[in-house]
């Protein structure tokens, strides 16, 4: 064991160090805080690791051959994602939920951690097909609230028939280990054949191994070329490369909106759609700034893109008949798969995680997001891919 603990603080050192080279000391500081932390959970793993010590040693060798790949920002192909990151992640993972095995030195279960992060892969590589119906009657409260009345959810992709406005949301793609340049084009092949009025992207489509390859991303979203409504608005990742994220929208058809807005006439009517961009500071009044001088169409929708639900709040009263929000990759940790709502997101930052969301007169659905980032595997939480059916003045009896 000491010299498994041994090569983790030197390689720990050694990438603080490539990494400070490349980016700075605002990328080495937190590079060492994440390393230094997963290296101490993985000398806590190695502990229970009995005869698989020596998979022990190859498992932590992935994830630091995953952070050198992130550190050179080259997307990597399929191989090096089945020997590499997958295994990277599910380690981190499995050793982090370890973490009370490893403390008390108990061996009994221990595999029940790495067996629930093994879960937590076949999590991050699919998604749950739904057709989402939303009442944009549904009554909202005074503060901001879930409306489990607001949505039924069906399993499956609805083909056309609804009487009302379609629309596919793409979120939270993160081009990246776990959300290939084939994966996503299929998924955006799915919703043009799917025949919404309106396919909207809410932001953050890169990942730091991608985000300098625009032609990725324009590849990836091709098949939203054969779609004449497709808009988006810009996520906080995307603010690390913005030139990217606009070359690669618009080499596949896909009109960009930041902080601004454009009318469209559908089969369901006229909707506007306002493409808030992302701002980290002195969210209020930017959001105002966009709303202030903004006419809404006469007998028509708005659909306000906003990627952090967050801001949510800030909007003014009854300034969208519905917001479109990802960001918070549905809460990534929770108990969604077991049909209860509980996420981590939720529980530890207060913010809407999945579903619908209401504030006076504003509504909102939060995407559980296509793709996801950050912490390694979802566990519990599925990927979503749906097609909204946006409805008037009908009662939903079905809940989430």
């Amino acid at each position: 064991m000491f010299a498994f603990a041994l090569a983790c603080s030197a390689a720990t050192l050694l990438l603080t160090v490539v990494v400070g080279l490349r980016y700075g000391p605002r990328g080495a500081v937190p590079a060492a805080v994440a390393l230094g932390l997963q290296a101490l959970l993985a000398i806590g793993a190695y502990r229970l690791a009995g005869p698989w010590t020596p998979a022990a040693w190859y498992f932590q060798a992935t994830v630091y051959a995953m952070v050198i790949s992130l550190a050179r920002a080259q997307p990597q192909p399929r191989g090096w994602r089945l020997v590499v990151s997958w295994p990277a992640a599910w380690f981190v993972v499995g050793s982090f939920l370890a973490l009370p095995w490893a403390v008390t030195g108990v061996t009994l279960g221990a595999w029940v951690p790495f067996a629930l992060a093994a879960l937590g892969v076949l999590w991050s590589l699919t998604a749950r097909q739904e057709t989402v119906t939303i009442d944009l009657s549904a009554p909202t409260p005074s503060e901001l609230g879930r409306i489990p009345q607001m949505i039924r959810r069906r399993r499956g992709l609805s083909r056309p028939g609804h009487a009302g406005l379609r629309v596919v949301q793409i979120s939270d793609p993160h081009l990246g280990a776990f959300m290939s340049e084939a994966r996503l084009r299929r998924i955006c092949a799915r919703a043009v054949a799917a025949q919404p009025d309106l396919i909207l992207l809410t932001g953050d489509y890169f990942t730091r191994e991608t985000h300098a390859d625009a032609a990725m991303l324009t590849r990836a979203l091709g098949p939203l070329r054969a779609h004449p409504h497709v808009y988006a608005c810009r996520g906080n990742h995307d603010l690390e490369c913005p030139d990217a994220v606009a070359e690669g929208l618009a080499g596949a058809g896909v009109r960009l909106l930041i902080d601004e807005s454009t009318t469209v006439t559908t089969r369901a009517g006229r909707v506007q759609i306002v493409g808030m961009d992302f701002h980290w500071r002195d969210r209020p009044r930017s959001m105002r700034g966009v709303l202030v001088d903004l006419v809404r169409p006469h007998d028509g929708l708005r659909i306000v893109l906003l990627h952090d639900p967050g801001a949510f709040r800030h909007l003014p009263d009854g300034a969208a008949d519905l917001v479109l929000s990802g960001h918070t990759h549905g809460g990534h940790v929770g108990l969604v798969s077991l049909g209860l709502d509980w996420t981590a997101v939720r529980a530890l930052a207060g913010l809407p995680d999945h579903g619908a969301w209401g504030q006076r007169d504003n509504r909102m659905y939060v995407h559980r997001a296509n793709g996801h980032y950050g912490f390694p595997l979802r566990i519990g939480v599925p990927a979503e891919e749906s097609v909204l059916e946006l409805v008037r003045h009908q009662v939903l009896r079905d809940r989430v």
